[in-house]
């Protein structure tokens, strides 16, 4: 089995673990704070993992060098509005629908990974990108019934959900391009370069933001520094995951086998949250599920 495949399950289920806490921060901060709790308690971890990885591999450091700082920039400033809005959806709809929006992100992958890296996806993605249309109309049409699937796509949820997934597959994108702009270093060695880079960055536009319009949040995230802590720790971890994947394996890959999320989300959903799935939106999810089991054929 290649590394990449078990990397990622894993990542996933670090991900949807800091999703969880991320959504449990919503009422004891707002959006912002909720967003910047991934970045700047998980950079003190991405660090730690940079050093340990660095340990184990003996080798030296590869120097950044420009077209890898800027793929960084612009995938962490990308990350960063993706991770507000699916923060903000959050309180929207409820935690399994919110994340199942923004998993329109593979099929958006896959054309940013063509449009920006020329890395081109089979012919069964086509029907991938289909099938995932089909699951994101039946999952916006919630228990409101087939009548208002319209009204359902036009949706501010909707919308918002979208736009999380495109942000999200564009930073990917722009992850892995930083990663393979290093000259030197093993893909776990260059991955972990690339996210504390990364997280370094986003620590610093989001601090310098929030003390310019919005210190009182600031506020509120130190006091909250223990559960920020956790999530910090399983964003570390699941950005760990990510980023070392898609340093091995074409991003649209990566980030349709993550669609396994949506396992660990239902289970979240139903038994941490205790919230009400649809039979709608369960087919709708399924539906996305089999988009994602045919975008990973296509990488045969």
């Amino acid at each position: 089995m290649p590394a990449w495949i078990p990397i990622t399950i894993a990542a996933a289920f670090c991900q949807n673990l800091r999703s969880g806490l991320q959504k449990r921060l919503k009422g004891r901060m707002g959006t912002t704070g909720a967003t910047f709790v991934r970045f700047g308690f998980g950079l003190p971890f991405a660090l730690l993992y940079l050093a340990a990885v660095a340990w184990i591999d003996a080798e030296k450091l590869p120097a950044p060098n420009a077209a890898m700082l800027g793929a960084a920039a612009a995938g962490g400033l990308a990350q960063i509005g993706a991770t507000f809005l699916l923060v903000y959806l959050f309180g929207l709809r409820n935690f399994m629908v919110g994340t199942a929006y923004s998993k329109t992100e593979p099929v958006q992958a896959a054309l940013f990974g063509f449009l920006i890296l020329n890395e081109s996806i089979a012919p069964l993605g086509l029907l991938a990108v289909v099938a995932g249309v089909v699951g994101v109309v039946l999952i916006s049409v919630g228990n409101a019934g087939p009548g208002n699937v319209l009204r359902g796509l036009a949706s501010r949820a909707a919308a918002i959900g979208i736009a999380s997934g495109a942000l999200f597959g564009l930073s990917a994108v722009f992850f892995r391009a930083a990663a393979l702009a290093l000259d030197e270093g093993s893909a776990p060695l260059r991955a972990a370069l690339t996210l504390a880079v990364t997280l370094a960055i986003q620590t610093l536009v989001m601090l310098v933001w929030m003390a310019a319009r919005d210190r009182e949040e600031l506020c509120r995230v130190v006091r909250a520094w223990a559960p920020g802590l956790l999530v910090g720790l399983a964003g570390a971890s699941a950005s760990a995951g990510w980023f070392t994947a898609m340093t091995l394996q074409k991003v649209a890959y990566v980030r349709a086998l993550g669609q396994i999320e949506l396992v660990f989300t239902f289970a979240s959903s139903v038994f941490w949250f205790r919230e009400k799935v649809t039979r709608l939106e369960f087919l709708g999810a399924a539906v996305i599920v089999l988009a994602i089991l045919a975008l990973i054929a296509g990488a045969g």
